[in-house]
């Protein structure tokens, strides 16, 4: 390895050490009361972050499609110390559904402090086959349904000086073999909440929207989609789950989890040629 990149490597590490010590100070005690909305709640990181919420002693809306296992989720939030607990199920494929479930938190919670946007749509780990019909339906619950419950939550958050919590992927800032549908929906959430951002800064609004990045989490949908072509670690999805709401308390802009999704953002630019190929041999593929 040349001396170069040693010296970009070591910059990037003191660089990455120094946001993480200087990001401002969490206080579990903010989250005490708390009107939170969770969506894709019903297993992985969205059931974590609920449980999380909980422990906080939250007050939470969690939803996803699944009535049966919203429910079991609701009692254990409530058994962790949650002040409130609710459920209702929805798919977010649907026009109808993400206006629902936002006027369904907002009635029973009186309002929302917290909007965690955390759902995704089914979509195979595999080269595209030109289904094109699969990439515009994918677009529903991965990107419209997003938008449309940002907006109908907005003037709640706006009262509430709340934050919307954005949660996407590294697929959105880099491209990824075996996942372009995916990679177009994550990109499109990273440039339309971008925007957003910078316009609600702009006219000083009250709402803050934090941007996640995430890496190869240990979900059981994650692990089943790629067992045997990825040979990059999975990290634990309650760790996750934690530093996202950490990030949208703190009302920081972004988030990047675990930390080699944050040097791999930099490397795309800096040297491209050694993104693509980190990116392609972490995949065992035979054509």
């Amino acid at each position: 390895m040349g001396a170069f990149v040693k010296i970009v490597i070591a910059s990037i590490c003191v660089g990455y050490v120094a946001v993480k010590w200087n990001r401002p100070s969490f206080d579990p005690e903010s989250l005490r009361g708390a009107r939170v909305l969770v969506t894709g709640a019903s297993s992985g990181i969205g059931e974590q972050m609920a449980y999380h919420y909980a422990r906080f002693g939250a007050q939470i809306v969690i939803t996803a499609r699944r009535e049966k296992v919203l429910q079991q989720v609701t009692e254990k939030c409530l058994s962790l110390g949650a002040q409130k607990a609710l459920f209702i199920s929805g798919d977010m494929s649907t026009e109808s559904d993400p206006d629902k479930v936002v006027d369904f938190a907002l009635e029973k919670l009186g309002g929302l402090d917290y909007l965690v946007l955390n759902h995704i749509g089914v979509t195979r780990f595999a080269v595209w086959d030109g289904d094109v019909d699969h990439v515009k339906w994918l677009m529903k619950p991965n990107f419209f349904s997003y938008i449309q419950m940002a907006w109908r939550a907005l003037p709640s958050l706006e009262k509430s000086k709340g934050s919307m919590v954005i949660v996407s992927s590294m697929a959105g800032k880099l491209s990824n073999p075996f996942t372009a549908p995916y990679c177009s929906t994550k990109s499109a959430l990273n440039g339309f909440f971008g925007a957003l951002s910078h316009e609600l800064a702009m006219k000083k609004s009250n709402v803050s929207i934090s941007l996640i990045t995430l890496g190869l989490i240990d979900t059981e949908s994650a692990l089943n989609a790629v067992r045997g072509i990825i040979t990059t670690p999975a990290y634990p999805a309650t760790e996750a789950a934690l530093n996202i709401i950490v990030t949208g308390a703190t009302r920081q802009l972004e988030l990047y989890y675990p930390w080699y999704t944050y040097v791999m953002n930099l490397f795309k630019d800096w040297y491209p040629p050694l993104t693509n190929h980190l990116i392609q041999n972490a995949l065992n593929y035979d054509p």
